[in-house]
């Protein structure tokens, strides 16, 4: 990478004000700490030309049939696999998850575009004969016109495709705004979209930062948003496209809590705990960065995660060897840095403290090792906020009762999970929890394409989570037709409420 721009009608589009002109963001690779390249960084101008070619092409595409446009999506999935290496070594080098992170990522993400294939049978509607005499009623779900895409760093070729894929198949027009953090993905996405035969328009790409959101939030011709991000940004989301008279999904902030019961096999919890809250350097929506360890059980876990912890293989996203790289730039280093000190502020116990990490040719890297707090209670700051980084609170609970209350006294209600062989406390807890996805001996319980991913409370803002039906239902609207087709002689004007006898 050296010069990103915009990808728009099918090709690629420079800020209106030209060249050097117009605003640049950097790109870091996150392992060397060096600036690779540079983001265009669009505002009114750009979304407007991006909006206005989703919306001229919008009527063609809608007006295809559901089985052609599956078909592009199938020609897609076939260049996923294709270009699979290269796109993971474009995300490690934008991100800094290792390769096999990377890789995993484009699974998941493709197996929405799996999902989407499938659309000739999710849009049809329903249909009753002889409602009435002579009468016959139906429903169909039409789409809704330009929808919009604004997506975090974390996941930048997966969390477009929760989106994308469903919304194109359902017959919108797409504009995609990624984070300029790690752009690069979202631009190739768009450049496969039309090797695969998507029309010109159909799909676009605006890079850039704020400016760039509040266009598209305000912008008459847009008529759907969906975002991933921070609670603070996804309140700001959704009141601000409602306001403005567009359907929203907003996917806030998270704190998983995995609840690990006495009578858990201690060394699948340890490999869970360590997966989940130390892959991708903790930058995941999904990670669990909060163990509950309930009863006896906590000072047994503990013997077994804080060697595992100062054992994690911390490196350069493209060591194979590597079983956690960077976080994504200088500034979220110093902001989960500063959590750290924050806890140890606070009076939680730091067991294992990543912050002295120093990797011999790496030293200018955004690199932090894992860190361990034991002894942390819910008053504290590093329980309540999300770090979103590689920091593992554990919190010692009595009972099971007190971890349930933990649980849903907490403001976010993303992700949790239990991990017990006790198969009556495992269904009471699936029972009463109040979160939106659940994991039974199952750390990071993202839901199948097929499914639907979407949390509770302040996790998520809007009726409709994402993918699966939620995101048929989503994209489309309802549309129900009552019909006769007169015969005879007419009865004349009816002044009362229709009522089919």
């Amino acid at each position: 990478m050296s010069d990103l721009q915009h990808f728009i009608n099918g090709k690629r589009a420079e800020n209106t004000a030209g060249g050097s002109g117009g605003r640049w963001g950097d790109v870091f690779n996150p392992a060397t700490g060096e600036r690779a390249g540079r983001v265009a960084l669009g505002g009114a101008a750009e979304v407007d030309q991006a909006v206005r070619a989703a919306a001229a092409a919008f009527p063609g595409w809608a007006a295809t049939p559901p089985l052609t446009r599956a078909r592009v999506l199938f020609k897609f999935r076939e260049l996923l696999e294709r270009e699979a290496d290269a796109m993971a070594r474009i995300i490690t080098d934008e991100h800094g998850k290792v390769l096999s992170d990377a890789k995993g990522e484009l699974v998941r993400g493709a197996e929405v575009v799996e999902f989407a294939c499938g659309i000739p049978h999710l849009l049809k509607g329903d249909f009753t004969e002889q409602v009435g005499r002579g009468i016959d009623s139906w429903s169909v779900r039409q789409p809704l016109g330009v929808c919009v895409g604004i997506t975090p760093f974390n996941f930048p070729a997966m969390v477009p495709m929760w989106m994308f894929p469903v919304a194109l198949a359902c017959g919108n027009s797409f504009v995609l705004k990624p984070s300029e953090r790690d752009p690069s993905t979202g631009y190739r996405i768009a450049e496969l979209l039309l090797e695969a035969g998507l029309p010109p328009g159909v799909f676009n790409v605006v890079n850039g930062d704020k400016e760039a959101v509040d266009a598209l939030l305000r912008h008459p011709d847009v008529d759907a948003i969906s975002f991933v991000g921070s609670t603070a940004i996804a309140a700001y989301i959704y009141a601000t496209a409602a306001q403005n008279g567009k359907r929203v999904q907003a996917l806030g902030g998270a704190k998983n809590h995995m609840v690990v019961m006495p009578d858990a096999d201690l060394d699948q919890a340890t490999d869970a705990l360590m997966g989940a809250a130390y892959g991708s350097a903790g930058e995941r929506c999904m990670a669990v960065s909060v163990a509950v360890a309930v009863g006896g059980v906590g000072d047994r876990l503990m013997d077994k995660l804080v060697p595992r912890v100062r054992a994690l293989k911390v490196g350069p996203g493209t060591d194979p060897d590597a079983e956690m790289g960077p976080l994504v730039t200088g500034t979220h280093l110093a902001k989960v840095r500063s959590y750290v000190d924050l806890g140890v502020a606070e009076g939680a116990k730091l067991v294992v403290d990543g912050r002295g990490l120093n990797l011999q040719g790496y030293e200018s890297g955004f690199f932090l090792g894992g860190c361990l707090f034991d002894d942390v209670t819910p008053d504290m700051r590093i329980y309540k906020e999300e770090i979103f980084g590689p920091v593992l609170s554990v919190v010692r609970a009595p009972d099971f009762e007190q971890a349930v209350k933990l649980v849903n006294d907490h403001e976010y209600g993303n992700g949790v999970a239990i991990f017990t062989r006790d198969g009556d406390a495992a269904r009471e807890f699936a029972n009463r929890i109040q979160i939106g996805m659940v994991g039974v001996n199952v750390p990071i319980p993202v839901p199948m394409a097929f499914h639907s991913f979407g949390g509770w409370k302040r996790s998520l803002f809007g009726d409709m989570a994402v993918h699966g039906m939620e995101g048929v239902r989503f994209y489309t609207r309802l549309k129900t037709v009552t019909s006769r087709w007169p015969a005879g002689i007419r009865s004349g004007a009816e002044y009362v409420m229709p009522t089919m006898r």
